[in-house]
């Protein structure tokens, strides 16, 4: 039986009480900002009040604002947590770390970690996203909250753009303020996220504030070109006030609660956000994300490291969207849906049945497309940059999210396993876990993963599964299908 103690570290609002199990000191909901109140909600974030005394962060802590998301039979309860948790102070990070460290020793990697959810749903409370393993590696783990939807995502003319996005800076404005009391190297920080939370991460890359924060970043089928425009936010800005009955201005949406603001998430869903020079870079399945002028991987690139892919099959997750086929919504998004579908038949995947043409279309819109264009903007550019493909295959093959749980050692969870869950009913190849977070952890050591970087001649990826093969230039032909 494992036993547990309190741990007290002091940081810049005052201390707070964690506790060690196992020789790992672990720190749950401390604030990074102020609670988002009222207006407040629509605010960037202000910085939180010291508090008196010793705060209690033995405990999950409340979440983002949110509604229930589902996709399709597949229990993604382990990704999402248990839905909305009341309370205040969800602007918070959880912390684990050895130990020694939180003894008082320094220097050890951060690594700080954005979930998806797409922008409407997620939280660090979430089971999977727990930060041991990590931290057995010898690595501070950061997880943030964020604010979600109306409150995250919503453009309005008189509020901040991207207040979720202004959250994750905010987090990483703490971790360089506080992290040292947990035994972490604020220079030597990673940042990290996997789908919504990786696309943010791409966006937080080209966000001049965030600049000398963080000095490498992982992005997990995530896009450079995952964007809104101003002009596809401004849709959905309007069909929400539409819904609420309310003018489309911080003002009016700030004089709702926000359990009307996350209900009407859901009834947004439809709608059309094609431009003459835009298609839907979510293809349908979120109206929210970041909202840009540039999109990230047409911008100056940040001086990082970048490590990014995607899984095979990032597709296969969405077989259809509110019992929408998937080819029917790739047709509303993307402005010549049948001519990338001839592209691929007659090119990429000869004598692939429908089902697995309609998946690839809908993956690389969503994941690849952007994560090539991304690999390639750094790489011309300089960065080290390494590009992996995670090939492993649960219940619906290597779809989107299915590495998660082996980067986190989170394999065992119950609702992963299992007719609908998405490692599915048979066993889990040894060792893959612990060898793709050795990588990840190497990575945020050293800046390199383990092979050889992406070049824009080489074009280098590392496809892993229970076999790891470096591969050069595997998919060029759907690179190049969708460049024309």
């Amino acid at each position: 039986m494992t036993t547990s103690r309190n741990r007290v570290v002091e940081t810049a609002l005052g201390p707070v009480r964690g506790r060690e199990r196992g020789g790992i000191a672990e720190f749950l909901g401390i604030p990074y900002a102020a609670p988002p109140r009222g207006a407040g909600r629509f605010a960037a974030p202000e910085p939180h009040a010291p508090w008196a005394g010793v705060r209690d962060a033995t405990a999950a802590g409340p979440t983002a604002p949110q509604a229930a998301r589902r996709l399709g039979s597949i229990d993604m309860s382990p990704y999402f947590g248990s839905g909305w948790i009341r309370g205040a102070d969800y602007l918070a990070v959880n912390v684990w770390t050895p130990r020694s460290r939180a003894d008082g020793a320094r220097g050890l990697p951060v690594m700080v970690f954005v979930h998806g959810g797409g922008y409407t749903a997620g939280s660090t409370s979430a089971p999977l996203y727990d930060g041991t393993a990590f931290a057995r590696e010898g690595v501070v783990l950061v997880t943030v909250g964020y604010r979600l939807g109306v409150l995250g995502f919503l453009d309005l003319p008189d509020a901040p753009r991207n207040r979720g996005l202004l959250d994750v800076v905010a987090a990483l404005r703490w971790v360089r303020e506080n992290i040292a009391a947990f035994g972490g190297d604020p220079g030597a920080v990673t940042l990290f996220g996997q789908s919504a939370g990786a696309t943010i991460v791409a966006a937080v890359l080209a966000t001049p504030g965030a600049a000398g924060l963080f000095g490498r970043a992982v992005v997990q089928s995530g896009s450079g070109l995952g964007a809104f425009s101003p002009e596809q936010a401004a849709r959905v800005t309007h069909a929400a006030a539409r819904e609420l009955g309310v003018g489309a201005r911080a003002d009016a949406f700030a004089a709702l609660p926000d359990e009307r603001l996350a209900e009407v998430v859901p009834r947004l869903s439809g709608i059309d956000l094609r431009t003459p020079g835009a298609y839907d870079p979510l293809m349908g399945l979120s109206p929210f994300g970041v909202v840009l002028e540039v999109q990230p991987a047409q911008a100056p690139p940040a001086a990082v490291d970048l490590l990014l892919g995607t899984t095979t099959q990032e597709g296969n997750l969405y077989p259809s969207s509110d019992g929408e086929d998937a080819l029917a919504t790739a047709a509303r998004a993307h402005p010549d849906p049948h001519g990338l579908l001839a592209a691929y038949r007659a090119a990429a995947r000869p004598g692939a049945p429908d089902a697995e043409v309609r998946s690839a279309v809908l993956g690389d819109a969503l994941f690849g497309r952007g994560t090539w264009a991304l690999a390639e903007a750094y790489a011309a550019a300089g960065r080290r940059t390494f590009h992996y493909e995670f090939d492993w295959r649960g219940a619906l093959g290597a779809a989107h999210a299915v590495e998660v749980p082996f980067l986190f050692g989170r394999t065992e969870l119950p609702g992963l396993r299992g007719e609908q869950g998405l490692l599915g009913p048979g066993t889990v190849p040894g060792g893959l876990a612990e060898r793709l977070r050795a990588a990840w952890v190497r990575f945020a050591r050293t800046g390199d993963p383990g092979w050889a970087p992406y070049g824009t001649g080489g074009r280098t990826t590392m496809r892993i599964g229970e076999e790891w093969v470096a591969l050069s230039d595997p998919r060029g032909v759907e690179r190049r299908a969708w460049a024309h």
